[in-house]
């Protein structure tokens, strides 16, 4: 039997650790769970809930996540997140049930883009794509593109970055700079 490590690092948020099993978690995209309710797509998701001091699960391509609850002590919760990861892996359990499209995640936040801004909405688009998602994973978190109106950006920061404390100096000072940088007619980054 092979032995597996979980590597784990802290992130900017200081509720929130992200584990590294060394393998891939998602093939593609990411998915963000805020409660139980929604780990109910997830067998792995729901057994990190059912430890009763999480308030978060996020799973990136090779990471996961895990937000402690508000007064939750993370030396008596590793061990146990440590345990239900490595469970899972070592079944080689689906990551989600099987279902209908029911049970999808939609988010419907997004603000509708005037066709008239395709191409700088691409190019906002292809920003954070090669540049600020990258370094939104390695802090355990992501962003996702949620529109475009009147030069202002809206963005929504997912798994460690979602309750960070210096998310909001990450929109402002990092990435609202950037954009202002290479697309002009950015004015503004805002939170979705």
């Amino acid at each position: 039997m092979a032995v597996m490590f979980i590597e784990t690092e802290p992130t900017p948020n200081p509720a929130t650790l992200k584990f590294l099993p060394g393998r891939a978690v998602m093939e593609a995209g990411t998915r963000d769970f805020a409660d139980a309710e929604e780990a109910a797509a997830s067998p792995l998701a729901e057994a990190l809930f059912s430890l009763g001091d999480v308030s978060g699960v996020f799973f990136g391509q090779d990471f996961i996540s895990v937000t402690a609850g508000e007064g939750s002590d993370w030396r008596a919760l590793k061990p146990q997140v440590l345990g239900v990861l490595l469970d899972h892996f070592a079944s080689d359990a689906p990551l989600f049930r099987a279902g209908s499209a029911a049970d999808i995640l939609v988010d419907e936040e997004d603000i509708a883009d005037d066709p008239q801004d395709a191409d700088i909405v691409a190019q906002i688009k292809d920003l954070i794509e090669t540049r600020v998602r990258p370094a939104v994973a390695r802090d355990g978190g992501d962003i996702v593109y949620r529109g475009f109106q009147r030069g202002t950006v809206y963005l929504a920061m997912q798994g460690a970055c979602s309750g960070c404390p210096s998310s909001a100096a990450t929109l402002k000072q990092g990435i609202e700079t950037l954009l202002k940088h290479y697309v002009p007619e950015v004015t503004e980054v805002r939170a979705a």
